[in-house]
């Protein structure tokens, strides 16, 4: 029997893993960096062991010292998790020579699918030979043999960029997962993402765990996710199920991994296979009332499985939360996250309403070298409209205070009428409505007033004062695109602009305003200039512009934190640039970001260098346009 677990990950995975070793009675061992030495699996664990460094390469990705960390706390076994070294051939044979428990598939497995390259090869389906790539294959896609998660893959459109972008996705391949190999296949259109959970144990039993739908992704990576994937013909399915469940026996699997596809036109395409746990599993655990996380733990302690899986039951939504900005080009946010908190994580006698897997609490800090993931909010109902109904409820009810984050993002598209249909979801959903998703909500001018009041009330109570017997002007407040106007009263305040708001009540954490009739209530909290105003996230415009803070035309700030991996080939001060044109490439969270020049023109300066650590908004270079 297993007796102590090492998760060789970090962050939500980690405490999803522990979760269950507490339940079974397990004791728990975390690994950490030190950005991570305060991180919540690390506080939640029975015993954590330093991996000296910061970046991935240093830390998370060094097998010899998760290993060598494990014998270190005498746990008698090794859950990789996903991402890392999850799907490492070497790192589990490494974590079994060392006399260590392996909770994942055997190795020789491993090798036959976590590689792309040589899943394709095993099923019968050739990659293309990128040298021998012409325009007559376009589009393509590169795409990295090891990993997942979106990491390492590229579009290519046209042929003169497909030399360059084998080297991006190479570069953000290694840096994610250690191994740089990519390759190259054609890119469906617009298909559906649609994949099958298979289970299976040591003594050949195998099982097809249901379908998920991941069709709804951005940058090749899954933001929401469902079980049972709608709307799928039986023979399809059957299909699915029929050529997962032959795909695993075909190398001897064991344990959890997934079989992925992309289906257009009724067709299944063979995607991958993921030998390891995804990110998506707890849709599946809900639906089929399991938890995959301790069947694996079963299996590697030799259970035998029973012979048919488990039924499914209703449906289950997963909405993965990111600190990123969907409108600015999906750049990841960092900072303090002041408040994390859901609705409904219990019902009556315990139950749970929602569930919430995450590597945060209220209070934690945001960093820069890993993935911007904060949660996955998943909730299970009776129907898929009830789910798409409760899911958003809890979404917009949440508190989530701090950086940016796809909150909105994530709402509007439980709201939108192609989510509502199945036939109309597909892998092109983001790239077709992401201008409409991210308009600014519903009610965010009210906000705005809410906001303005608020900071009134607050300014107040510290200094005194308010109604005077005496003609006053309006005060001016601004946030984002909404200006406010208003003055106190002898009954409260009186607002100007827009009009047709009545405040009913007005405090510094609370405002009630009536607009048409209807009263509403705005919790407002505010962090230096943002103020968070229910859902709403809201910037104060400075009274007074600090005067220094200009910048000449032209300039390109860093978007994010990070670090400068590449600069374009023979880029120098003098250098003539076209718009568009990738000038500098950082790399913040484990995704590499691309700096374009603005407009066409002359480089008149260059402040980046390979391996150069910036801030936000750190100058990276200036083109001075050409406006002949």
């Amino acid at each position: 029997m297993i007796e102590s677990v090492l998760v060789a990950n970090r962050g939500e995975i980690a405490c999803r893993v522990f979760r269950t070793c507490r339940e079974l009675g397990i004791a728990t061992v975390a690994v950490h960096s030190d950005p991570d030495a305060g991180a919540l699996h690390v506080r939640e664990a029975d015993a954590a062991v330093r991996l000296p460094g910061a970046t991935p390469a240093e830390t998370y990705l060094r097998g010899d010292l998760v290993v060598k960390a494990a014998l270190a706390a005498g746990a008698d076994a090794v859950h990789p998790g996903y991402g890392f070294l999850s799907e490492n051939a070497d790192f589990a044979r490494a974590v079994i020579d060392a006399g260590l428990v392996w909770i994942g598939p055997p190795p020789p497995a491993i090798e036959a699918m976590a590689s792309k390259t040589r899943a394709k090869e095993l099923l019968g389906i050739a990659p293309l030979v990128a040298a021998d790539v012409t325009a007559a294959d376009l589009p393509v896609l590169v795409k990295a043999a090891a990993g997942g998660g979106g990491r390492g893959m590229r579009i290519v459109r046209e042929l003169a960029a497909l030399e360059g972008e084998l080297a991006a996705a190479s570069a953000e391949a290694a840096s994610a997962f250690g191994d740089g190999e990519v390759f190259v296949e054609p890119y469906v259109e617009n298909g559906r993402h649609v994949e099958v959970q298979v289970l299976a144990d040591t003594y050949g039993t195998v099982w097809a765990l249901g379908t998920r739908d991941c069709s709804l992704q951005r940058r090749h990576q899954k933001v929401i996710e469902e079980a049972p994937a709608p709307g799928l013909p039986p023979s399809l399915l059957a299909e699915l199920y029929d050529r997962s469940v032959s795909a695993a026996k075909a190398v001897g699997y064991v344990g959890a991994g997934t079989v992925e596809f992309l289906v257009a036109d009724g067709q299944a395409h063979f995607l991958e296979m993921n030998t390891r746990l995804q990110v998506e599993h707890p849709v599946t655990e809900e639906v089929h009332d399991v938890d995959l996380v301790a069947l694996q733990i079963a299996v590697a302690e030799g259970t035998p499985l029973p012979a048919d899986p488990p039924p499914a039951h209703g449906h289950a939504i997963e909405a993965r939360l990111y600190a990123e900005d969907p409108a600015s080009g999906w750049t990841p946010q960092t900072g303090a996250l002041h408040t994390l908190e859901f609705p409904d994580r219990a019902g009556p006698h315990g139950a749970p309403r929602v569930r919430v897997d995450t590597g945060y609490l209220s209070g934690d800090a945001i960093g820069v070298h890993y993935d911007a993931m904060l949660a996955k909010v998943v909730v299970h109902a009776a129907t898929r409209a009830e789910a798409v109904r409760k899911l958003t409820h809890v979404l917009e009810r949440a508190r989530i205070h701090g950086p940016v984050t796809n909150r909105d993002l994530l709402v509007a598209s439980l709201r939108h009428p192609d989510f509502h249909d199945p036939a109309r979801i597909d892998t092109g959903f983001y790239e077709r409505n992401l201008d409409a998703l991210t308009q600014a909500p519903p009610g965010e001018a009210h906000a705005a007033v809410a906001a303005a009041l608020a900071r009134a009330a607050a300014h107040q109570g510290r200094f005194g004062g308010g109604w005077r017997n005496v003609r006053s002007q309006d005060q001016v407040a601004t946030y984002g695109d909404h200006e406010v106007r208003y003055r106190p009263t002898r009954e409260g305040y009186t607002v100007t602009a827009p009009e047709g708001i009545r405040p009913v009540s007005v405090a510094a954490d609370r405002v009630r305003l009536e607009v048409d009739g209807v009263v509403r209530d705005f919790e407002v909290a505010r962090h230096g200039d943002t103020v968070h105003v229910g859902p709403h996230r809201l910037t104060a415009a400075p009274r007074f512009p600090d005067p220094t803070d200009r910048r000449e035309p032209g300039s390109l700030l860093a978007p994010m934190p990070g670090t400068v991996v590449r600069v374009a080939d023979g880029l120098a001060p003098g250098a003539e640039v076209t718009q568009g044109q990738p000038l500098v490439w950082l790399e913040a969270m484990k995704m590499e970001h691309r700096i374009c020049a603005p407009a066409s023109g002359t480089l008149t300066a260059l402040h980046a260098a390979p391996g150069r650590q910036v801030e936000v908004g750190a100058l990276l270079a200036v083109v001075q346009e050409d406006k002949s």
